[in-house]
């Protein structure tokens, strides 16, 4: 696998509202732990969709391995041109700050946001460019967004053998363990 795709929730779909949140190292850890062993095996790219909440995660435990893995790339491919705009200022100033160490960064649609179908656009290159996905989900949770990448994602393992990796929150219950030496029953998803 080359080209992995990562995302998954929105940050206020698990209840983080800023990055001071607590659960957020844990989850970039559990990132960081499966992307290992595929840039053992040959991984030079990671593409996010560059939501706030998994996909900047994901960008900065892609960022953090760099050192250790310079053949390592990370790229931000979002729906429209500036998704940000919307931000309030400490996210604004947090993305800038991932975007500088990014490798890629562009929108599909170079328009502001128009409609639903940049989003589906946007999904649908991401998948195409991509060998593979890594998705932070709770099966058990019920939907939220991540279930329509999820739905495409699983179609495309189906069809054409497509990487199909799931990161749930027993996963991300075990790293938050076992940096706190043992089980605290707090878990962030």
């Amino acid at each position: 696998m080359k080209n992995l795709l990562i995302t998954g929730y929105r940050a206020h779909e698990l209840g983080i509202y800023n990055n001071k949140h607590k659960g957020i190292p844990y989850i970039r850890k559990a990132i960081e732990s499966r992307l290992v062993p595929l840039l053992e095996e040959g991984l030079e790219w990671v593409l996010t969709p560059g939501q706030y909440g998994v996909d900047l995660w994901a960008c900065e435990a892609a960022i953090s391995l760099k050192p250790q893995y310079p053949q390592l790339k990370c790229s931000i491919i979002t729906a429209y041109a500036h998704p940000e705009e919307q931000w309030n200022d400490e996210k604004k100033e947090y993305y800038r700050q991932i975007l500088k160490d990014v490798d890629f960064c562009a929108p599909v649609s170079k328009e502001s946001y128009q409609g639903s179908w940049q989003f589906k656009a946007r999904d649908e290159l991401l998948l195409r460019k991509s060998d593979g996905i890594l998705l932070v989900y709770d099966e058990d949770a019920g939907e939220a967004s991540p279930r329509f990448m999820k739905e495409r994602a699983l179609k495309k393992h189906e069809e054409e053998g497509y990487g199909y990796m799931i990161i749930g929150p027993e996963e991300i219950q075990a790293v938050t363990d076992e940096d706190n030496g043992g089980p605290d029953y707090d878990t962030y998803m």
